[in-house]
């Protein structure tokens, strides 16, 4: 007689295949707001909390990566700035970096809409997908 291993989480009702897909794809509009909204209503379910979570996580931090970028930018701007009120032969150096910023936000920017995508298929599908590095992390925090 062949016994098989129980499955670890139950198979995702269709509602909440649908939920974990909208916690993905909504994330492209609504930043932060759209996961935090449907984590905090179907907190019961274990399939959307994670998904809605990793998307969550995802979107803070990139928030956080964007402040710190920018945080950066402003302030080697105002350093390459000359202090004696005499005009400089040399350009700012926030000018050179202008590119390095704008190819850091754009390709985050990317990367998130990527994503959110592929992990929105994934939902709809009813896989347990981790993010890269973050679903270790939310699974750790579900305790899934």
């Amino acid at each position: 007689m062949m016994s098989y291993a129980p499955a670890p989480f139950p198979e995702p009702t269709q509602d909440e295949r649908t939920m974990a897909t909208l916690a993905h794809a909504l994330q492209m509009v609504g930043s932060f707001i759209a996961p935090l909204i449907i984590f905090l209503v179907r907190r019961d379910s274990r399939f959307v909390s994670f998904h809605a979570l990793q998307a969550l996580l995802l979107q803070v931090f990139f928030i956080v990566t964007w402040i710190v970028v920018f945080t950066v930018f402003f302030v080697g701007m105002f350093l390459s700035m000359p202090m004696d009120g005499k005009h400089s032969n040399q350009p700012p150096m926030f000018i050179f970096f202008f590119p390095v910023l704008w190819l850091v936000i754009f390709g985050g920017q990317m990367t998130v809409l990527v994503m959110a995508i592929v992990y929105a298929i994934k939902a709809g599908k009813g896989e347990w997908a981790n993010y890269p590095l973050i679903g270790r992390l939310v699974r750790k925090m579900l305790g899934t």
